[in-house]
């Protein structure tokens, strides 16, 4: 299933000055997301000291998020790339200038916890709208700058570096807060998207594969009629759309690491970075050993044990255990990202791309917001342990599920 020896090629894509830029942009730009969603989740708990709320948060980005996502993916596809990305991450750094304004102490003064927490959930619905142009203009620009022959090095390349931000910027987050305190960290957030912008603006105007005027409806059903007429990509997220939805834990990190594991911010940090610590170590073994055969059986075996780290987590109260049961769900979560990733890049047409990549963030970007809600839901209705384990066992079943109703995705091979 796996090469005795690293592939000679895996980093080849790295040879490409105009790639190396790109990853580095777009790495400083998700870590600068990945810290203000832990300092949102931080922030809005312990203004409200409710679960709810960490859910309400979630379901502010997804409204937004999906509401845009089927007509970017239109839009992506007709227009230049670079100048897009671009626009959308100096809206970003807007939103975030917004929230370092909104945190100083002389404006939490005049408000409640609640009146700010409403605000903030305005400023991420906005963020979401963002979201959804900026996430698939990432993916559709990876084959605009690399050659065909290194899209699985590139792809694989691109997953690792996103989530080397992520947990770099997760962990940043806790400690910066615990240093510098919430207004100073979005400061911080600041400086990298700034950082980002620069390196970004350093590539190349890309080609525009879509001139055809065609209606705007009938150009979104062509990108929804390719994902669900391919069975691969269509398989592949319809399971990590429902293993994410029930079985994310993250959204209550927060009320663990406080009221069951009793750590502070840095702790925080910590438990918000393990998953992505764990995906990061199956990301960059997948790209120097990757999976040769049976990918469709190794991504419902990981989806699985990834729902049975969720209940061990939920039943933990030791904060090692509960780090390291993360850490492991991140690792079996990264099988599934390299073979989901690898089947868009090799599957999408160059001039579907931005339809079909817009397809697949309202399926898993948004399945994380929407699993965020539920979990919020879920945490007031059932308690904070009892939602996790029930959530980890209905990814459990989701999988066993698919094991028997979707056989083409069991047998799928790349």
């Amino acid at each position: 299933m796996f090469k005795n020896d690293p592939d000679k090629k895996a980093l080849e894509a790295l040879n490409i000055k105009e790639f190396r830029y790109f990853i580095s942009g777009r790495f400083l730009f998700i870590m600068g997301l990945r810290m203000t969603s832990t300092i949102i989740g931080w922030w809005v708990y312990q203004l409200t000291n409710s679960p709810l709320a960490l859910g309400l948060v979630g379901l502010s980005e997804v409204i937004a998020a999906l509401s845009f996502a089927l007509y970017a993916g239109h839009y992506i596809d007709r227009n230049e790339n670079r100048a897009l990305l671009l626009k959308c991450v100096v809206l970003y750094l807007c939103c975030i200038l917004g929230f370092f304004f909104l945190s100083d102490p002389s404006t939490l003064k005049s408000m409640s916890g609640w009146t700010t927490s409403f605000i903030i959930f305005f400023v991420i619905a906005i963020t979401g709208i963002i979201r959804a142009f900026s996430g698939p203009t990432f993916s559709s620009m990876i084959s605009k700058i690399v050659p065909k022959k290194n899209l699985p090095s590139a792809a694989s390349i691109s997953s690792a570096t996103w989530l080397t931000g992520s947990i770099i910027g997760h962990a940043a987050g806790g400690f910066c807060i615990a240093l510098l305190g919430i207004h100073f960290t979005f400061l911080v957030v600041i400086m990298f998207v700034i950082v980002g912008y620069f390196l970004l603006s350093k590539l190349s105007s890309k080609p525009v594969y879509v001139h055809v005027a065609q209606n705007t409806w009938q150009s979104v059903k062509e990108g929804i009629d390719y994902v669900f007429k391919t069975k691969e990509i269509l398989g592949a997220l319809s399971l990590d759309l429902f293993a994410v939805l029930f079985g994310g834990a993250a959204a209550m990190v927060p009320v663990f690491a406080q009221d069951i594991l009793h750590t502070g911010p840095t702790g925080f940090g910590w438990l918000n970075a393990a998953t992505d610590i764990g995906a990061i170590i199956m990301v960059s073994v997948l790209t120097l050993y990757p999976l040769h055969r049976q990918q469709g059986k190794m991504l419902l075996y990981s989806i699985a044990g990834f729902g049975v780290c969720i209940i061990l987590f939920a039943v933990s109260k030791l904060y090692w255990l509960s780090f390291i049961t993360l850490m492991i769900s991140g690792c079996l979560d990264g099988v599934s990202v390299i073979v989901r990733n690898t089947i868009l890049q090799l599957k999408t047409p160059d001039e579907l791309r931005g339809r079909v990549m817009s397809v697949n963030s309202m399926f898993i970007n948004s399945s994380n917001e929407l699993g965020m809600f539920e979990s919020g839901i879920a945490a007031k209705l059932m308690g904070t342990v009892t939602s996790v384990v029930f959530g980890g066992c209905m990814t459990i079943a989701v999988v066993v599920t698919t094991w028997f109703k979707a056989p083409g995705l069991r047998k799928m091979e790349y």
